[in-house]
């Protein structure tokens, strides 16, 4: 029988790595999330391999990397058969529920070992029945999953943003965080559970509430990061879904607020069910506190799938190489068992593919061997030992990589062109060092490392020992 520890694993959809105030941030107010790492244990260098949100989501779920379970690149209504976590979480005796976003899982009703989901079809009924008299068309595909969310007229790409025009319970923050305690008060007191509590935001449409939108439009924010390597796109007529921008002003500011509010939004709302007192996490319900001993038997993972450029490098959006898009945040929280010292943060290299495994390990259930990602085990209690050399990212139909903890080799597949750089000197990647003389032999490494990596796949990325160019690069291995 599995061990009776809890797993709350608290997923946001598109947030990068340095949007949260114990990051470094001094912009944004995200005092809950940074408790869980704060008592816990922080990883900085944590990325997404292939950043965007089937292929993310695909990793979190089978622990295995994308060339494995062969989601590339992103692309929908694709079925996937894998043994994933809540399945193997349930067989050991968790009741497993999934609340808020859904996993972006084809048919969306498949379970793939969730007990109960309530996702997005769910709050597309709620919210209809609480708000009158709003039309939109019923034959679009996105209106009706999502409805009301999308009837602003922003949508799930756009840089536009507004404040939500509905009370702010109405929110799919709110209601995501409703469900998680909905769950927490009806769940089976018998049994230990996985609760996933999966938010839309900050993902696009930006239209967090007006509080959350109006403290960062009178804030001053981060101006976007641009390297000398980048080369700007036209300042007028871009589609607002584009992913290249040059934005000023006004348009630049509302992005950014609309994205800092959505994240500041998730923040207060995760106070509604966790707080983390004297280091420990306590399960809240209707303003009530669970029991003690339950809470404090809790393990409490923080992540996001992948990040949003926001304008750094005249882009947005996800899907690039850069530390925008890939570097994500991730912490976790535990009981005393673990002796995680409270406030470590651990520098070595690690990615969602390692959720699974570091579950499963801290549960002391048997993990798969097909599972590709590492425990993090060995590390909660300071170990500073070799985790892994590199981390091997890619994206179809654009880019291969290869990052370490202190630097970035991009290869894109269509042009050829390659960067590099120098993370632990440059992390912002202002400079590419493609060029530079004393950087050579370490590119060759690096280059080799993904040669290697490549060889033996389909798309015929390699021949002859070198990087072959222009070669169709689908999102699903194989197809």
């Amino acid at each position: 029988m599995a061990s009776k520890e809890n797993v709350i694993l608290i997923l946001t959809d598109q947030l990068r790595g340095d949007c949260i105030g114990i990051d470094g941030n001094d912009a944004i107010l995200t005092p809950n999330i940074d408790s869980i790492a704060g008592s816990g244990i922080r990883f900085p260098n944590s990325y997404s391999v292939t950043p965007s949100c089937i292929a993310a989501r695909r990793t979190i779920m089978s622990g295995l990397l994308p060339q494995t379970h062969g989601m590339v690149g992103y692309k929908d209504d694709v079925e996937w058969d894998a043994v994933t976590l809540p399945q193997i979480l349930k067989e050991n005796g968790y009741q497993t529920y999934l609340v808020g976003r859904n996993m972006h899982l084809s048919p969306s009703r498949k379970r793939y070992g969730f007990d109960h989901m309530e996702q997005n079809e769910e709050y597309k009924e709620w919210i209809e029945a609480r708000v009158k008299g709003v039309k939109f068309n019923q034959n679009s595909s996105r209106l009706k999953s999502d409805g009301i969310y999308y009837s602003t007229g922003i949508q799930c790409c756009d840089w536009t943003a507004r404040t939500w025009p509905y009370e702010e319970y109405l929110h799919f923050t709110n209601w995501t965080v409703n469900e998680a305690i909905r769950f927490l008060e009806r769940r089976d007191p018998s049994m230990p559970f996985f609760l996933v509590v999966s938010f839309l935001a900050p993902h696009p449409p930006f239209i967090p509430p007006e509080f959350y939108m109006n403290r960062y439009l009178r804030n001053d924010l981060p101006e976007p990061l641009i390297g000398d390597w980048e080369t700007p796109p036209p300042e007028k007529g871009m589609d607002v879904a584009s992913h290249d921008v040059t934005l000023k002003g006004e348009a630049l500011k509302s992005m950014q607020a609309g994205y800092y509010g959505l994240i500041n939004h998730i923040d207060d709302q995760i106070r509604r069910f966790i707080q983390i007192a004297d280091g420990k996490v306590r399960l809240k319900s209707n303003n009530r506190m669970m029991n003690p001993d339950e809470d404090e038997n809790t393990i409490v993972m923080f992540t996001s799938d992948h990040g949003e450029m926001l304008g750094d490098h005249y882009l947005r959006r996800k899907g690039v190489p850069y530390q925008g898009s890939v570097r994500i945040p991730f912490m976790i929280n535990a009981p005393e068992k673990f002796k995680i010292k409270q406030g470590m943060v651990c520098n070595r290299l690690v990615g969602l593919q390692d959720i699974m495994p570091t579950v499963l390990d801290m549960l002391d259930i048997k993990i798969p061997e097909q599972v590709e990602g590492k425990s993090l085990v060995p590390l909660l209690t300071g170990d500073d030992e070799e985790f892994r050399e590199y981390m091997h990212i890619e994206h179809a139909p654009r880019f291969q990589g290869i990052v370490t903890e202190t630097d970035k080799y991009i290869w894109y597949v269509e042009s050829g062109k390659e960067h590099y750089f120098d993370l632990y000197n440059d992390p912002e990647e202002l400079h590419d060092s493609f060029n530079d003389t004393d950087k050579q032999d370490r590119i060759d490494y690096l280059r080799n490392i993904l040669i290697d990596k490549l060889d033996d796949r389909p798309e015929g990325f390699v021949h002859d020992g070198k990087l072959i160019p222009r070669r169709e690069y689908p999102h699903v291995i194989g197809r």
